[in-house]
């Protein structure tokens, strides 16, 4: 380009932003304090558009991007370190942005679009998700350190239960755990002193000495010392489970790549 078509050009463009972007003098032409700024920005954005091809296309083979995980509480216990190592071993590029819900809220944000990928209790709808198993656990009696239960060298059984004051699951809440609880042990002939939603909160009270509680045995890394954890008798020694869940219609790819990975270490048991 010759240098008054060029001149020209600059002029249209300081007039357009409203600012003197070089000084002009007989013998120079600098930039101003302003054109540093605009050239430096300028140089800035054809740098981001230049790599913006390579970006969309590393995130369209699943290569980068964020995976919007969804959590319960009780899944940091046995597994959620697994599931964050694995993603960075083998997706290094893409971040996982964690969101703590309980399983009845992860379904509605899976199904909404809210979040990708879902640790989760069963059951599941299967014409709307898929879902694959990642662990199996038992339950355990959480009661006092200073209880006479704490002192036994056997597995409890309902029998030694019966008289206890129990800390209980939440229907509503904690449908999963309280639902298993129902099922495994006849808990409603005895007395509950209190009901609440999260493990956490359970463990907590027993520690405080307000009864016992029914957990799962994942529970016992707390690491309460107030609490002895006690294995228990049940028809089905690992009733507790625990699933990565999907939409069935999912088709992006790093979605099917992260659950790739997943299975490939072995976190999905045969």
């Amino acid at each position: 380009m010759t240098q008054p078509p060029l001149s020209r050009q600059i002029q249209r463009l300081e007039a357009t932003i409203g600012v003197q972007l070089f000084a002009r003098s007989n013998r120079r032409v600098e930039l101003t304090d302003a054109g540093e700024a605009f050239l430096a920005e300028a140089r800035r954005l054809i740098a981001v558009a230049d790599g913006a091809p390579e970006i969309a296309r590393t995130v369209a083979a699943g290569s980068s991007g964020v995976l919007r995980l969804g959590i319960t509480a009780s899944s940091s216990f046995v597994l959620l370190g697994a599931v964050i190592n694995r993603l960075e071993e083998v997706l290094p590029d893409v971040s996982v942005d964690l969101r703590e819900m309980v399983t009845r809220d992860q379904l509605a944000a899976l199904a909404k679009g809210e979040i990708d990928l879902a640790l989760a209790r069963p059951p599941v709808d299967p014409a709307v998700y898929s879902s694959k198993l990642l662990v199996r656990e038992g339950l355990v009696v959480a009661v006092p350190a200073q209880h006479p239960l704490a002192r036994r060298n056997r597995p409890l059984t309902v029998d030694d239960l019966a008289n206890e004051d129990l800390i209980m699951h939440d229907p509503v809440n904690a449908r999963y755990f309280y639902d298993i609880v129902v099922r495994m042990l006849p808990v409603s002939r005895w007395k509950y002193t209190h009901t609440v939603s999260q493990i956490l909160s359970l463990v907590g009270l027993v520690a405080a000495g307000r009864g016992i509680a029914i957990v799962p045995e994942s529970a016992s890394m707390l690491g309460f010392s107030q609490v002895s954890f006690k294995p228990i008798l049940t028809h089905d020694p690992y009733p507790v489970e625990l699933h990565a869940i999907w939409r069935r219609d999912e088709h992006r790819a790093l979605i099917h790549r992260a659950l790739a990975a997943l299975e490939a270490s072995s976190l999905f048991p045969e």
